[in-house]
């Protein structure tokens, strides 16, 4: 039996209704409650004895925090719905501003200013609070992490230890309200580490307590400061409140010819920020600001830098060995996700051709476009190629360069291996997830695969040697799995610094 393509959208949203409830420990009852709907509703929804509605799937992904991956579903169903003439009419708006009961604080802007001057950097976070809870609020918790080396965790640990953030240094400073109601903020050490500290911010000061009841509004803002030594080339913010909208500054010296770029990592993926960072100059300074309306809840904004003007303080001037930057570092700035992400682990979703063509020629159009981007910062010998989850989509397309300079790419749409040959080789592979390392792989020499063309058609192509391995290295990232999960277990990998192939094509 045969089920039409808005009864599967359905069966997705539901499913992933489900997956998101059990995620949280929640039953169905529990989830209503937390919805403000009847009890049995949930269960009703997911027996698919009710149609979801635009102010289910909202309410639903502000209670469960799925990382937006609900409203997608019921957007994906909603559309199909409409298209094919279910429904007569939509559903009534719903205020996007709804919140769960029980909602406590709620940040309505976030301003964080970063600002390097004269060897340290100065944080100052200005946040726009209301409480739409039904108790007082009488402190705020703040947290201040450093991490000088994010992409070498042993060396970072070690600076810090031998380097510790101290409290003197930070110099904090807190203050509420707004005009002539501005009062100083006392505080208290909540955890205090030696790469990161957590301070409760208090409502009160040794004039007397100032809460902000249920319903009132303020502002607060806080600053410190951290030397370079200790700051690595990063800024973060982390979503555990819920926000209306966020904005990151980043204020350097001109001089610098700095270079910035961001990630957003969610729950369910890293990727690029969706909106460009703008730059403007005041004087002898470069200023780079980013916002975002409703950033997802637990969802985490990264803007990452680079000096390359003269006399701008380098990434190795306090590297552990004088280590020089990783590779992998500048390709998770140009957006390429890497390992640790579970976008990386799901198995992509296949188009459906012809349907989605549209789709799939823009995935394959940023895919070929991060593959321009790449080869501005690596020579690649050996060929390369890339996989949709690789740039933040999860879908199943990928795009292989032979190692001719003057080949044309190659695209795979909804690729999967129908034939190889048993004659195998072994040869060291890369990846643009994970590569600051090399791996001993085992791989056969020809494989045939199936794929499809944009009209949903399809054909099988047979690739040989070099290409055999560089295509059954992106399916296997299409199908959630690296290369490190096909080496054999004595295997040990080798940084990249310690291997003597680079720029060289595989010998056959």
């Amino acid at each position: 039996m045969t089920t039409s393509p808005v009864d599967r959208a359905a069966d997705q949203f539901v499913t992933a209704l489900a997956h998101w409830r059990v995620e949280r420990g929640m039953s169905k009852k529990q989830l209503a409650a937390r919805m403000g709907f009847d009890p049995s509703y949930v269960s009703h929804v997911e027996g698919r004895r009710h149609k979801p509605t635009e102010d289910f799937a909202r309410r639903a992904e502000a209670v469960l925090g799925a990382g937006g991956l609900i409203w997608q579903r019921f957007q994906e169903y909603d559309e199909l719905r409409h298209a094919r003439g279910v429904a007569l009419h939509r559903d009534p708006p719903v205020p996007v501003q709804w919140l769960p009961p029980g909602t406590g604080l709620i940040v309505e802007h976030e301003i964080a200013e970063l600002v390097y001057t004269e060897g340290a950097y100065r944080c100052r976070v200005t946040r726009a609070l209301y409480n739409a809870g039904a108790e007082p609020v009488s402190r705020y918790l703040m947290k201040i992490t450093v991490d000088r080396y994010p992409h070498d965790p042993a060396g970072s640990n070690r600076h810090h230890r031998e380097h510790p953030l101290t409290f003197e240094e930070l110099d904090l400073e807190a203050h509420a309200g707004e005009g002539d109601a501005i009062e100083r903020m006392q505080w208290r050490v909540k955890l205090d580490r030696d790469a990161s500290k957590e301070i409760w911010l208090l409502f009160a000061n040794e004039r007397g307590q100032f809460p902000l009841y249920p319903g009132d509004r303020t502002t607060i803002q806080y600053a410190y400061t951290v030397g370079e030594e200790k700051w690595g080339q990063w800024f973060q913010r982390a979503v555990r409140l819920p926000t209306r909208r966020l904005t990151v500054r980043l204020d350097f010296p001109i001089d610098f010819d700095p270079q910035v770029w961001g990630v957003e990592t969610s729950l369910a993926a890293e990727a690029p920020v969706r909106s460009p960072l703008e730059r403007h100059n005041e004087d002898d300074r470069a200023v780079f600001e980013w916002s975002t309306d409703q950033p997802t809840l637990n969802a985490r904004y990264r803007l990452e830098w680079r000096f390359r003007g003269i006399g701008a303080p380098r990434y190795d001037e306090f590297a552990p060995n004088g280590a020089h930057p990783r590779k992998s570092q500048q390709l998770r700035g140009i957006g390429i996700v890497q390992r640790g992400s579970d976008l990386l682990r799901q198995r992509a979703r296949h188009f459906q051709l012809p349907r989605e063509e549209s789709s799939a020629r823009e995935t394959v159009e940023a895919l070929l476009g991060s593959l321009t981007r790449l080869e501005e910062l690596h020579d690649f010998s050996k060929g390369v190629g890339l996989a949709a989850p690789q740039i933040g989509r999860s879908v199943a397309a990928a795009v292989v360069r032979p190692a001719e300079l003057d080949a044309s790419p190659i695209v795979l749409l909804n690729p999967r291996i129908v034939g190889e040959s048993l004659e195998r080789d072994e040869q060291y592979e890369g990846c643009l997830s994970f590569f600051d390392y090399r791996g001993l792989v085992q791989r056969p020499l020809r494989i045939d695969v199936e794929h499809a063309r944009y009209d949903g058609t399809r054909m099988i192509t047979t690739f040989d040697r070099a290409m055999a391995r560089l295509v059954a290295h992106e399916i296997d990232h299409l199908e959630g799995r690296l290369y490190v999960d096909r080496m054999h277990a004595e295997s040990n990998l080798v940084p990249v610094a310690n291997y003597h192939q680079t720029g060289r094509p595989w010998a056959y």
